[in-house]
C-alpha cells in the first residue's frame, strides 16, 4: 500500500502546486505523511443514523447539554455578547453549534487532520472532495495560520470547536480576538465561536426571528402540503386551520413549511428561513431542528408540546432504498432509488397509505415496508 501511496503522493505534489502550494511546504508537511488505516475503517464502519427523533433529541437536546450550555453563557457573556453585536447571531444559537458539535470544546477530536485527509483522498469514498479538503488544509499551513500538528480533529477533517472543514475555515474562520491567528482549536473560543456566528451570519441568518414554531394542524389536515419547499405565508396556514401549539399569534416571517420529522405522531413545525440557514451548516433536518431547539432551551423555551413518539423505528438506507423500489415498481415513482428521504418519496409514500387507507402523512416507518412486502408476497 506505501508504494501505491507513494505513487500517488508523486501526483498530488503536482497538482498541489497547479493550486499554487509552493513544493517547500508540500514537501516538508507531507513527507512524513502515511496512509491512517482506522481512518479507511472508521469511513467504512461508520454507523448509519437510525436513531428515533425522540431518541435523537434526548442525547442532543438532553437536560445535562442544556444545563452546561447555560453555565457556558455565563462563563463566556462578554464574549458572546461581543459576537452578538458583530454578526448579528444570537448568543443562544452560537452555543447551541457548540454544544453539538464538541460538547463545548469538551471534544474536538483526536486525529490528525492532514493524514486523515491524506488517507481519505488515496483510498476512500469521495476521493476528490476529500483532495479538496487537503489541498485547502495545505493552504492553512502554507499562510501560516496553524501547524500541522496543531490541526487536530474528526476523522473526516472536521476541526476545531465548530468543527469546520479546512475549506469552511478559509471562507469563514475569523481572528476575533485580535491575536493576528484564526485559532478554532485553541481552549480560548473566542475565534471559533466568532467563526460559527460569521457562517451562520453569511448564509443568511435573520436576527432576532425564529427558526421554526411548533403547530398544531387541524383535522383533516392535507399532509400532502407539509415539507420542505412547500411553502406558504404564516396568513395562508392560518387560513387553513394551522395555529401555535401554545396557542399564541405566530408573526409573519415569510415562506414557511410545515415539518413532520415523526409523521403524525408527533410534533409538528412551522419552520421559517433560519431553518434553512442550519441546514447549511449539516444538511440533516432533524440535526437542524436539534439546533434550534437547543437554542430555545437555553433561551428559557419549553419542550415541545406534543413530543415525539416512542419506540418509532427509523428505516435504514437500504430499507428506504427497498421502499422506494418497492414503491417504483407499483407504478409510483420516487424519481430515484437512492436510500435518501426527499419529497418525492414522501408523495410516493402518501399515495401508497391513501391507498391502503392508512393515515397518509408521508412518513417512512416500518409499517410502510412491511407492507409492501406483504403485498409482494400476495398478501
Amino acid at each position: 500500500m506505501n508504494d501505491d501511496f507513494d505513487t500517488w503522493l508523486t501526483g498530488l505534489r503536482e497538482r498541489a502546486l497547479e493550486r499554487q502550494i509552493r513544493g517547500s511546504v508540500f514537501d516538508r508537511v507531507m513527507s512524513a505523511v502515511q496512509p491512517l488505516p482506522d481512518v479507511i475503517e472508521k469511513q467504512v464502519r461508520q454507523p448509519e443514523f437510525r436513531l428515533s427523533v425522540r431518541d435523537y433529541l434526548d442525547i442532543t437536546v438532553s437536560e445535562e447539554r442544556i444545563r452546561n450550555g447555560r453555565l457556558k453563557m455565563r462563563q463566556n457573556r462578554t464574549l458572546l455578547n461581543g459576537i452578538e453585536a458583530e454578526f448579528g447571531v444570537e448568543a443562544v444559537v452560537v452555543m447551541s453549534f457548540w454544544g453539538l458539535e464538541t460538547g463545548f470544546g469538551a471534544n474536538l477530536g483526536a486525529f490528525a487532520v492532514i493524514p486523515a485527509l491524506a488517507t481519505l483522498a488515496h483510498g476512500g469514498r469521495r476521493r476528490a472532495f476529500f483532495e479538496e479538503e487537503l489541498i485547502a488544509a495545505l493552504r492553512i499551513v502554507q499562510m501560516g495560520e496553524a501547524q500541522p500538528d496543531h490541526m487536530v480533529g474528526s476523522w473526516a477533517g472536521a476541526m476545531g470547536h465548530g468543527q469546520f472543514l479546512p475549506t469552511s475555515f478559509q471562507d469563514f474562520a475569523v481572528d476575533f480576538d485580535g491575536d493576528g491567528r484564526r485559532d478554532i482549536w485553541g481552549e480560548d473560543p473566542s475565534d471559533a465561536l466568532a467563526s460559527i456566528a460569521h457562517y451562520v451570519s453569511k448564509h443568511g441568518w435573520r436576527l432576532g426571528q425564529p427558526w421554526g414554531v411548533e403547530v398544531t394542524l387541524p383535522d383533516g389536515f392535507d399532509h400532502s402540503l407539509t415539507g420542505l419547499g412547500r411553502n406558504k405565508s404564516v396568513a395562508e396556514w392560518t387560513a387553513l386551520g394551522v395555529t401555535h401549539a401554545r396557542q399564541m399569534p405566530i408573526a409573519e416571517y415569510g415562506a414557511a413549511s410545515i415539518l413532520l420529522p415523526a409523521g403524525a405522531r408527533g410534533a409538528a413545525l412551522m419552520v421559517f428561513r433560519n431553518f434553512h440557514v442550519i441546514l447549511r451548516y449539516n444538511r440533516a433536518e432533524t440535526y437542524a431542528m436539534a439546533i434550534g431547539h437547543l437554542a430555545d432551551r437555553f433561551a428559557g423555551g419549553k419542550p415541545f408540546l406534543r413530543g415525539f413518539p416512542e419506540g418509532q423505528r427509523v428505516l435504514s438506507r437500504e430499507e428506504l432504498r427497498e421502499v422506494q423500489m418497492r414503491l417504483t415498481n407499483m407504478g409510483l415513482d420516487t424519481r430515484g432509488i437512492d436510500g435518501l428521504m426527499g419529497p418525492n418519496t414522501a408523495s410516493a409514500i402518501r399515495a401508497f397509505q391513501k391507498s391502503q387507507g392508512a393515515f397518509a402523512d408521508g412518513f417512512p416507518g416500518i409499517c410502510v415496508l412491511d407492507r409492501l412486502r406483504e403485498i409482494a408476497q400476495g398478501g
